[in-house]
């Protein structure tokens, strides 16, 4: 359908600008092109609700409207985050239909699952959770301005240059065939593979230092971030840092600034990286090794069977899925030992340190802690800003990423 190239803001690779998820254009594309069939013609602007509660507007293009059906772009605007899909189309079709319901399909461009350990079923089309009720949730909303809407819609989400740009994406070894996945679990685009991200966590851990934090907690994103807040609500807010792939550069600054105790809390993926020694956890750069968690069932008995299996997994969720099929939860604790004892290296003793793994609703799958051997200390600071400018040579950024929260 589209046929036009449409301008967006260029990118700044140290900059700070946000965007919006592939999950919020596909809703926002999905509510105009079904306000568009309920009104009988195109709308201008489209305001949607994204997952964190928050609001946002968007100008549609390269309109179809048929009395059946309506059909639009939105223009993907990934903020400063190098992000393949910056400026791609992301389209919707609506069509009515006869059962009641929001009823989601995928079409051209984007992928098809065909191998376990996504969160999704194989065969289904890779839109991910939390864009899936995003989408649902404002298409819903879009049917409520009429007082008898019709009793359901068919909605089918595009990317015209998805199988194209997906070739510069991990889904095809991810066996996500034909397209991009939609994804996104804030609707917002955060640009974490740059160095201005580093620094945010960096200034964050000192905020909460300053402020008579003694006890900060390093989660993995937002999702691992909110369930680390319902394990320690009694907690203030400062104390939570959300490090993205940068958890070595959190704890260094805890160490620095003398924090007493830290907590590190993560889903599998960030969890295994760091057992494996990883502590700027990019997925471009440190990939999880299926060898070695292969090893880790079999140091706890795994049948060979099930080794193998592990052996040839897909991601570590796919790890995961494997071990709660068959058993094999012993795991979970062993890898937080070894995260933990990797962690404790790290700050040499110095603080008490905490690693806790949730799975992906939550729920405490295993946590470990050890007592400082150490008494903290804070070292002299030089100016913030000094240490950015001197430090961020250290740091390498690549042009791709994942979210695996």
């Amino acid at each position: 359908m589209p046929t036009h190239a449409y301008p967006v803001p260029p990118r700044n690779r140290q900059g700070t600008r946000t965007g919006f998820t592939t999950g919020s254009c596909a809703a926002a594309a999905a509510k105009a092109a079904t306000l568009a069939l309920l009104q009988g013609a195109p709308v201008a602007s489209v305001t949607i609700t994204l997952p964190i509660g928050e609001t946002a507007s968007f100008i549609p293009v390269e309109w179809q409207l048929t009395a059946e059906s309506a059909t639009c772009c939105i223009v993907k605007d990934a903020g400063d985050d190098p992000d393949v899909t910056h400026g791609a189309l992301i389209s919707a079709s609506v069509r009515w239909s006869s059962e009641w319901g929001v009823h989601l399909h995928g079409g051209v461009g984007v992928g098809v699952v065909t191998l376990p350990g996504l969160g999704l079923p194989v065969g289904e089309p890779a839109i991910n959770p939390v864009p899936r009720q995003q989408i649902t949730e404002n298409v819903l909303d879009a049917l409520a301005t009429v007082a008898q809407p019709p009793i359901g819609v068919d909605v089918t989400i595009e990317v015209p240059e998805g199988e194209a740009l997906a070739k510069q994406t991990l889904n095809p070894r991810l066996g996500i065939i034909g397209g991009i996945s939609i994804l996104g679990t804030t609707g917002i685009v955060y640009p974490y593979s740059t160095a201005a991200w580093r620094a945010s966590v960096i200034q964050a851990v000192e905020m909460g230092s300053s402020n008579s934090v003694q006890k900060v907690v390093l989660a993995t994103g937002g999702r691992s971030e909110r369930f680390a807040m319902a394990i320690f609500p009694e907690l203030p807010k400062v104390a939570f840092v959300e490090v993205s792939v940068f958890t070595g550069d959190g704890l260094k600054t805890c160490l620095r600034c003398g924090v007493e105790s830290v907590v590190f809390v993560a889903m599998i993926g960030k969890l295994v990286k760091t057992a494996q020694g990883h502590f700027v956890t990019h997925v471009a750069g440190n990939q999880v090794d299926m060898l070695f968690l292969a090893d880790v069932a079999t140091t706890l008995g795994a049948d060979p069977a099930i080794v193998a299996e592990i052996r040839h997994a897909n991601t570590a969720r796919h790890f995961m899925e494997i071990c709660l099929a068959n058993g094999l939860e012993g795991a979970f604790p062993r890898l937080t030992e070894i995260a933990l004892d990797n962690c404790f290296a790290f700050v040499q003793g110095r603080m008490d340190v905490e690693v806790i793994l949730v799975d992906f609703d939550g729920a405490i799958l295993a946590r470990a802690a050890r007592t400082r051997h150490a008494e903290p200390h804070a070292e002299a600071q030089e100016p913030f800003v000094q240490r950015i400018a001197r430090s961020d040579a250290e740091l390498q950024d690549t042009p791709e990423r994942i979210e695996d929260e």
